[in-house]
C-alpha cells in the first residue's frame, strides 16, 4: 500500500477553505495554475470537471488558453458548461500564452477575478514558473540525516537512515523532476541506479559531475542507459577517453572547471537549453556546499529520522569549507513540516543575499 503522509500544513486546508468560501453558492467555476494536473484532451479536461464533487474545478491555466486557440470560444464554453464568472490564482510567466485566455474571457462578457491565493497558487507550479522567469533548472537539494546531523555512519553504511515511508517520497520526487544529479564521490561509493523505482513511475535524467570521467564503464548506470538517459558533465580534455564515454551511451557536456569541479552555473545554463526544467540533487555533502557557494539551490529537503549515529568522522549533508561565521550561514525562508512515518521532512527555500 502506498504510504500516507501526514502533512502538517493548516495553512494550505486555510487557503482550500478560502477559495470554497470565494464561490460558494455561485455559479464561479475556479481555474487554478496547478502542475499536478495533466489534460491530454480537452474530452479528458470535460470528464475531469464532469466528476468533480464539489464547486472547486482545477484545471492547468496553459490549457485555458490552449484550448480557446485550438477549440475556439464554443469548444471553451461547452468544456466550462457557460460559466458566468472565473477566478484564477496564477497568471502564466510564458509570453507565447500569457494572458491571452483571460483576455477572450472578458471579450465574452465573462467576469474574471485574477491573483486570488497567487502565492499559494504559484506554489504549485513553481518549477515551471522558475524555469520560464529565471531560465534555469529549478535545483532542488535533498538529502536524509539523523538527529544528530549524520548521513552515514563511522563506517560508511547508511542504508538506512530513514523509513520506508520517507524513501518512497524520495521514489515520487525522482518521478516528479526531471532529473537527478550526484558527484563521482557517489557513484563510486554506492553504484546507485538513481532510477524511480515505483512502478510505472518516470525514470529522471541522470547528470553526473564527473571532473576527470571517472564513471566506472560496469556501473549499474551504464548498464541501465538504455532505460534512463545520462549526462556526464566533465572538465576533461582527453577527446579519446570522451569518445569512448560516448560510444557506452553516455551523453557529454564540457564545462569549465571551477575549484577543482565543474562550474555548476555553467552547467546550469547548458542544461537548461537542453529543456531540463528541474533538477533533484541527491549529491553528497561536498556537492552539496559547491551547489550552495554556486548559488544554484532554489529548494532544501531535509529528511530528520529519529536516530543518532555518532562518529566524529561520520558524513554530514553539507561539507566543504563551509562559512566563516553563524552570519554568513546560507538561511532558508517559508519553511513547512511534514510528517512521513517516524520521520520528518523540513522544507524550505533559499534566501537571495539581496533579500
Amino acid at each position: 500500500m502506498k504510504p500516507q503522509a501526514n502533512s502538517r500544513r493548516p495553512e494550505k486546508l486555510s487557503a482550500i477553505q478560502e477559495i470554497d468560501s470565494i464561490i460558494a453558492n455561485s455559479d464561479y467555476c475556479f481555474v487554478l495554475n496547478y502542475g499536478g494536473l495533466t489534460v491530454a484532451s480537452l474530452a479528458d479536461l470535460r470528464a475531469r470537471l464532469a466528476k468533480s464533487q464539489s464547486a472547486l474545478k482545477v484545471v492547468k491555466n496553459t490549457y485555458l488558453a490552449k484550448a480557446l486557440e485550438t477549440k475556439g470560444w464554443t469548444g471553451l464554453e461547452a468544456v466550462l458548461n457557460g460559466p458566468t464568472a472565473l477566478v484564477t490564482g496564477s497568471g502564466d510567466p510564458n509570453p507565447l500564452v500569457a494572458g491571452k485566455g483571460i483576455s477572450i474571457l472578458k471579450e465574452h462578457g465573462i467576469e474574471v477575478t485574477e491573483h486570488v491565493l497567487k502565492k499559494e497558487c504559484d506554489a504549485l507550479n513553481e518549477v515551471f514558473f522558475h524555469y520560464i522567469t529565471r531560465k534555469k533548472p529549478f535545483v532542488v537539494m535533498k538529502y536524509a540525516m539523523t538527529l544528530d546531523g549524520k548521513i552515514a555512519a563511522h563506517t560508511g553504511n547508511s542504508k538506512w537512515v530513514t523509513g520506508e515511508e520517507a524513501r518512497y517520497n524520495v521514489q515520487a520526487d525522482r518521478g516528479r523532476y526531471s532529473s537527478i544529479m550526484v558527484g563521482t564521490g557517489t557513484v563510486l561509493k554506492d553504484d546507485p541506479l538513481l532510477t524511480c523505482r515505483i512502478p510505472g513511475g518516470r525514470n529522471p535524467v541522470r547528470i553526473i559531475c564527473d571532473s576527470s570521467l571517472r564513471t566506472p564503464l560496469d556501473s549499474r548506470i551504464a548498464a541501465t542507459i538504455p532505460e534512463a538517459r545520462t549526462i556526464i558533465a566533465t572538465c576533461c580534455n582527453d577527446d579519446d577517453l570522451i569518445r569512448t564515454y560516448s560510444e557506452a551511451g553516455f551523453e557529454i557536456i564540457k564545462v569549465s572547471k571551477t575549484d577543482g569541479h565543474p562550474d555548476l552555473n555553467e552547467l546550469m545554463d547548458r542544461l537548461y537549453e537542453l529543456k531540463i526544467d528541474s533538477i533533484l540533487l541527491e549529491g553528497g555533502g561536498r556537492l552539496n556546499w559547491s551547489a550552495l557557494k554556486a548559488g544554484i539551490v532554489d529548494k532544501v529537503q531535509a529528511y530528520i529520522a529519529p536516530k543518532l549515529f555518532g562518529g566524529e568522522n561520520a558524513r554530514t549533508p553539507v561539507e566543504g569549507q563551509g562559512v566563516a561565521d553563524p552570519a554568513e550561514a546560507f538561511r532558508l525562508k517559508d519553511i513547512s513540516i511534514r510528517h512521513f512515518g517516524e520521520d520528518l521532512l523540513i522544507e524550505g527555500y533559499t534566501v537571495c543575499l539581496q533579500e
